[in-house]
């Protein structure tokens, strides 16, 4: 196994750890360790709630989820030698679920959950459809995910990070609020908010104290959006044998991880829409000097996906175009055809017998393929949803015969609010 750099205790919360990482983004929160280039090493990391969400039947935790702690993150990690300018070149070795723990209070200890966020609370990207919060715990079998509450299907995870990313330098984190601040005064009071601001509750900023962490916390990004330092792009296809490039904004880079997905859908839909969990990953790093001027990466990461994507070969595919619900047309609306395509696979769903949001939430956990399929041809971009069949205990395709009705089980937890 690697050095383990960053450990985490399990029974203890993430403020109360040996060493305290972080949940915004700044370049003067101190980096935790230090590693050289071409060293390799283990980080553990937390769930992105800090053990928040709990396996059970209610979805009251999904409602309440504390926002403003979001997402707790190992590192920052200095390596050596990093300058402004560099290419941060990430291998991801291996990921996975907390180790050699079948069971336990945390999400990563055999199981995990996916949950469709309030519209009070963030909302997810069909918020408008489901306004209300639901939860699905997942059971961990080796690399297959069941869930009690989403009955009939099964299907191998696609393990990965949703969050890794560089720090911002000081003019890169204040053109973000600047752009953000913009974007929230177009409609400040909107629900679910268009963009979130620095909030100073619930900062944890590593080491940092006093009147140092007072400024800094009233400056730090939320970590929730991606953005040019990579960040929480939740790419689900940044699976083990990943090599991924990233802009180096400071000295050091410090580069941070977090946010571990055991399986996860295309555009992670639900907002919570993947398979969180706690876990390790083992990274190797490296660096090319001057790197982004050489390749022209001047913003935003690029990558080598990794090799180890769960295999299907049979898919069923739904499309959507840029008009709204009522009839309205959009031009060339990528966003809203994405949309459209993901209700048309839910309704689909719900002929067998699931319900709207069991179908919602299968597709946020499962390994979908969403693809933008047209955005030429106007006025309507299309996209499309391709779900496997093969993750289904029973035929899904249309028939003659009609659609087979499965049992529901006990459904999907709700907590309305």
């Amino acid at each position: 196994m690697p050095e383990l750099i960053f450990p985490l205790d399990s029974s203890k919360k993430f403020t109360d750890q040996k060493i305290i990482g972080h949940n915004r983004y700044h370049p003067d929160i101190p980096a935790a360790v230090q590693v050289r280039p071409g060293d390799t090493f283990r980080l553990d990391c937390r769930e992105w709630f800090d053990g928040a969400i709990r396996n059970d039947d209610s979805a009251d935790d999904i409602r309440d989820a504390p926002m403003s702690c979001v997402h707790v993150l190992s590192g920052p990690i200095a390596v050596e030698g990093a300058q402004p300018g560099d290419l941060l070149i990430v291998d991801i070795l291996d990921v996975g679920p907390i180790p050699q723990e079948d069971s336990g209070p945390l999400a990563g200890q055999g199981w995990g959950y996916t949950g469709i966020f309030a519209k009070r609370n963030g909302g997810s990207f069909l918020v408008d459809q489901f306004p209300d919060a639901y939860k699905a715990i997942w059971d961990f079998r080796g690399q297959v995910a069941t869930s009690r509450h989403v009955p009939g299907v099964s299907f191998t995870g696609n393990i990965h990070p949703g969050l890794m990313g560089t720090a911002p330098s000081a003019e890169l984190l204040a053109k973000w609020n600047a752009r953000e601040g913009e974007l929230i005064a177009t409609d400040p009071h909107r629900i679910p908010p268009l963009a979130l601001p620095p909030e100073p509750k619930d900062a944890i900023l590593g080491t940092l104290s006093g009147e140092e962490f007072d400024r800094v916390a009233g400056e730090a990004a939320r970590t929730a959006p991606p953005r040019e330092n990579g960040g929480n792009q939740d790419i689900k296809n940044l699976t083990k044998g990943t090599r991924v490039f990233y802009p180096v904004f400071v000295s050091g880079a410090n580069f941070s991880v977090g946010d571990l997905h055991f399986s996860q859908g295309d555009g992670e839909i639900t907002f919570c829409g993947a398979i969180e969990m706690g876990g390790f990953i083992d990274l190797h790093v490296d660096l090319i000097k001057g790197g982004m001027d050489t390749y022209g990466v001047a913003e935003n990461a690029i990558f080598m996906p990794g090799n180890v994507a769960p295999q299907y070969s049979e898919w069923l595919a739904f499309s959507g175009t840029s008009v709204t619900l009522d009839g309205k047309q959009r031009y060339l609306d990528s966003h809203l055809a994405y949309q459209r395509a993901c209700l048309h696979a839910i309704n689909y769903l719900t002929k067998f017998g699931y319900s709207p949001e069991q179908a919602y939430l299968l597709l946020g956990a499962a390994p979908i393929e969403g693809r933008l399929s047209g955005v030429v041809d106007i006025p309507n971009a299309c996209a499309t949803v391709y779900l496997p069949t093969a993750i289904f205990d029973f035929d899904i395709r249309p028939s003659a015969g009609g659609p087979v009705k499965i049992d529901p089980g006990i459904g999907a937890p709700k907590s309305p609010g």
